[in-house]
């Protein structure tokens, strides 16, 4: 089995290895890949600074011509990249290629966006005196992503780094390195000068640390949990860098009596437990309102006795595994905790087995539940979501809103003044009306609010407020 290698300055690097584990099939090793060290960590930072003079000031069309041959094979290999990211994460053979396309869609935008750059010309408001104000790269910045995207999350932080002329160093989450180890082999192929991306996979204690003790890092972008987030900031804030932060999420679904049922359990079931609940973006709240709870309960417990949790790349799969064990501990913990709290186990919450060794976890729907329960008010991260009973549209919203983070919500509702009003007072980042609370376009920005995220968004054009800093000129006509 062939090592995939760390990347520095343009060359691959080897080291110590780890296997890649298969969730679905613990016996198959999707590969082996190198862990950097401290050393190798420092290495890519310096390799990135001093790459930058020259790639910060390269031309327009430099930098879409490389975005653009990268999203180009990405959309010709989707498939492979596609399977290649269910047999590391688990999640179901089409919802690995879709996230694949995504990451192609990303690459693509950003091209555009690279011969979209603008600024401005204004008249000073001193006679004879002119004013230009541009957008120029920050600098070296440290792209920290997560195990559950482990193909878009990469490409959203890389694809605008690179978009804006910045230089890159990444490290992706230990658990699944080899979509971002794809993504930086692609990039490298399409023509980037040696040093601009840097690839350091490895342990967070030691990779990421590094990343975040230098003074040469000029910004950092993360996602992953609220814990490490905090450390990035407290480092982030001793070096006064950027910093961007995309953390967790207790998503609530409303669903009020006037809801369409098909519709509302679509939302819920998509939100709360395809990926298997792996989604920053997750439904896990599912806050129904006296007229149509029972109704909706009992069709969500039909939908879900239907769903066919097993091997991701088997045909006719809607939910893989868990990504590895640590994580089904942590889903059957959180399970315990909600039977203990009185809650309902209504449906599910059993360790399944498959003609496969793997972590599979069938999805657990509680009822009878409060807001004030843990497993309403911390973050699970796996296929586990309650149902909260309601009296009207005042208590749902009310609700909804009780909560710690404030990344996504959704509505299900006919009346236009529900979905209006709900838009308006929902104090999450992005409001979905009859849509589940996880899914999004790759043009538009992304982020939440409260202890969800920190800093500008991404994606879309929003994401060059954090690539970029703003710079005022003043000249002289004289």
């Amino acid at each position: 089995m062939s090592l995939h290698q760390n990347f520095i300055a343009g060359q691959w690097v080897g080291g110590e290895a780890i296997d890649n584990i298969n969730p679905s099939n613990t016996n198959d090793v999707v590969g082996q890949y190198a862990r950097a060290t401290a050393e190798d960590a420092k290495n890519a930072i310096a390799a990135a600074k001093a790459a930058f003079p020259a790639w910060s000031r390269s031309g327009p069309a430099q930098r879409h011509a490389v975005l653009r041959k990268a999203a180009d094979e990405i959309t010709a290999r989707k498939e492979e990249l596609g399977r290649l990211l269910s047999r590391e994460e688990g999640k179901t053979l089409a919802e690995g290629i879709g996230e694949a396309t995504r990451a192609a869609q990303i690459f693509d935008f950003f091209a555009g966006e690279a011969l979209r750059l603008t600024g401005e010309i204004l008249p000073s408001v001193r006679p004879g005196v002119g004013v230009e104000i541009t957008r120029e790269a920050v600098g070296v910045v440290g792209l920290i992503t997560p195990w559950n995207f482990p193909i878009a999350i990469p490409a959203w932080k890389m694809a605008p780094a690179l978009c804006y002329g910045n230089t890159v160093v990444i490290k992706p989450a230990d658990l699944t390195p080899a979509c971002t180890w794809a993504l930086v082999d692609i990039l490298h192929r399409a023509g980037l000068p040696d040093g601009v991306l840097n690839l350091v996979m490895g342990k967070g204690s030691v990779v990421g640390q590094t990343i975040l003790d230098s003074p040469d890092v000029d910004a950092v972008s993360f996602t992953g949990s609220v814990g490490t987030g905090s450390r990035v900031a407290e480092a982030s804030v001793r070096h006064r860098r950027k910093f961007q932060l995309e953390m967790g999420g207790k998503n609530p679904l409303v669903v009020l009596d006037d809801a369409d049922i098909d519709v509302a359990v679509d939302c819920a079931v998509n939100g709360a437990f395809f990926s298997t609940g792996q989604r920053c973006t997750a439904s896990s709240r599912l806050i129904v309102t006296n007229g149509i709870h029972d109704k909706f309960v009992k069709a969500m417990i039909d939908r879900l006795g239907k769903l066919t949790i097993d091997d991701a790349l088997k045909d006719g799969t809607h939910i893989g595994p868990v990504v590895d064990q640590s994580q089904l501990d942590q889903d059957v913990d959180y399970i315990a905790i909600g039977k203990d709290e009185g809650a309902t186990l209504a449906f599910g919450g059993e360790r399944l087995n498959r003609e496969s060794p793997g972590f599979y976890l069938q999805p657990a729907l509680f009822t009878e539940t409060t807001n004030a329960m843990r497993i309403n008010r911390e973050e699970v991260f796996g296929p586990v979501a309650g149902v909260i009973r309601v009296k009207d549209y005042d208590e749902a919203l009310a609700v909804a809103n009780d909560t710690d983070f404030g990344l996504s919500a959704g509505i299900c509702t006919q009346s236009l003044k529900y979905a209006t009003d709900f838009k308006r007072n929902s104090e999450a980042g992005m409001v979905m009306v009859n849509l589940p609370t996880a899914g999004v376009d790759f043009h538009v920005p992304f982020g939440g609010r409260k202890g969800s995220s920190y800093g500008s968004r991404e994606q879309g054009r929003y994401a060059a407020e954090f690539y970029t800093t703003v710079k005022t000129a003043y000249q002289s006509a004289g």
